[in-house]
């Protein structure tokens, strides 16, 4: 009895020895294949390359106008800029973007001479039609702007093969506005001569200008809007409706 008591007890420990050796060795084994999984899956962001420059050209209009101030003609806008990145460590795939570049406008009006060195206190939009003008005309604004973007990219290993999107704020304080009109007509069109003149001045005009920003595309390319939140015209010198916005394309890279 005793002798089979002593074997039942040996057998056990046995049993039990083998069995704690197994399951140490299937932790062993499991632990092993996670951490390999893990790297398999680790993002490398060493060469990640996520819109460093970009440049958007497209349409502009203005908002708020009224029968004397009448934009028309393709107005676009040309904007570039040089951008930081910096991924969310908890998420690679989020970043936020910081940049400096240079934005412009160029609002086309026909018919219309836009009065940058009158002594008004307003800026003056003069109908012309009935008299000696220029056939092209246009004003340009160029302003010195710092972007900020939250970003998204599906593939923040490879931005030339990722959906991306990004919602932002950009300030800009103005560098120049002028107008430049070409080609003087009469009251019927014909050509009088084709004579250049320019007009600098930007008292009438805010000097920060600040807008939302948003942009969705793949790869290098993408749709581009913004609106600017404040008034172009200072309260004194127009409307204080006129918040010009745009509608264009981005490409970015690097």
């Amino acid at each position: 009895m005793k002798k089979f008591l002593s074997t039942v007890i040996c057998v056990i420990c046995f049993s039990y020895a083998h069995s704690q050796a197994t399951t140490d060795s299937t932790i062993t084994t499991s632990s092993e294949t996670q951490t390999k999984i893990k790297d398999k899956h680790k993002i490398d962001l060493s060469n990640r390359s996520n819109d460093h420059f970009m440049l958007q050209f497209g349409s502009d209009t203005w908002t708020g106008t009224n029968d004397s101030i009448n934009p028309k003609g393709f107005s676009r806008f040309f904007n570039f800029y040089l951008m930081l990145d910096k991924p969310f460590k908890t998420n690679p795939k989020l970043s936020v973007g910081l940049g400096i570049g240079i934005g412009s406008s160029n609002m086309f009006f026909s018919n219309t001479y836009v009065d940058l060195k009158s002594t008004s206190s307003k800026l003056p939009f003069k109908n012309v039609d009935s008299i000696d003008h220029f056939k092209k005309f246009k004003m340009t604004t160029m302003y010195l702007e710092a972007p900020i973007e939250l970003r998204y990219s599906s593939n923040p290993e490879n931005g030339g093969k990722a959906i991306k999107a990004a919602l932002g704020i950009k300030v800009g304080t103005m560098l120049k506005a002028y107008t430049k009109g070409k080609n003087l007509v009469d009251k019927n069109g014909n050509t009088i001569n084709n004579f250049i003149e320019k007009e600098y001045n930007k008292r009438f005009f805010n000097s920060t200008r600040l807008a939302f920003t948003a942009r969705v595309g793949y790869g290098i390319f993408s749709l581009y809007g913004a609106y600017q939140i404040n008034s172009l015209l200072k309260d004194a010198a127009g409307p204080t409706g006129i918040k010009p916005y745009s509608i264009g394309l981005c490409i970015s890279g690097l």
